[in-house]
């Protein structure tokens, strides 16, 4: 597990993303609890930046409490993304001596809830995560995790 203490040794990788967040919840971050959802999971921050020189620095939110709040609610709206896999208490406001940030921990879904996908089309709307990367699926990735719904 990780800990908020020693951040600034973390890099951003295959199970954890930074977002600085400082104008509200990125919409990028839809892309990125698609991609965990879909690969093996991992944990989202808010209120985390990436240096250039890739470590991480907490710079806190404005209102973090706020921001949870609005995320709760577009994770159940099905025109955000697909599946909510996020409970309360996988999604929570940390403070810290630099701020508060959010912290979203996002499960690997179910064969029965995969694809995760963005908005209404899981065609364009499906992601992967490689690396520190979030990769848009091919046709057939997504077709494969729909079939793996059936079986």
């Amino acid at each position: 597990m990780f800990s908020l203490d020693r951040i600034e040794t973390y890099r951003e990788n295959a199970r954890l993303e930074a977002k600085l967040a400082t104008g509200g919840l990125p919409e990028s971050l839809w892309e990125t609890y698609s991609a965990f959802a879909n690969s093996y999971g991992g944990v989202i921050l808010l209120g985390v930046e990436e240096r250039s020189d890739h470590s991480l620095r907490i710079q806190g939110l404005l209102d973090a409490q706020e921001m949870l709040e609005e995320f709760l609610t577009r994770v159940q709206d099905p025109q955000t993304v697909s599946a909510d896999l996020v409970s309360e208490e996988r999604a929570r406001v940390e403070s810290t001596p630099h701020g508060d940030i959010i912290v979203i921990e996002v499960p690997w879904a179910e064969d029965a809830l995969r694809p995760v996908y963005v908005g209404r089309d899981p065609y364009h709307g499906t992601y992967r995560r490689e690396g520190e990367a979030d990769l848009r699926c091919s046709p057939p990735e997504v077709e494969a995790m729909l079939e793996g719904r059936q079986g």
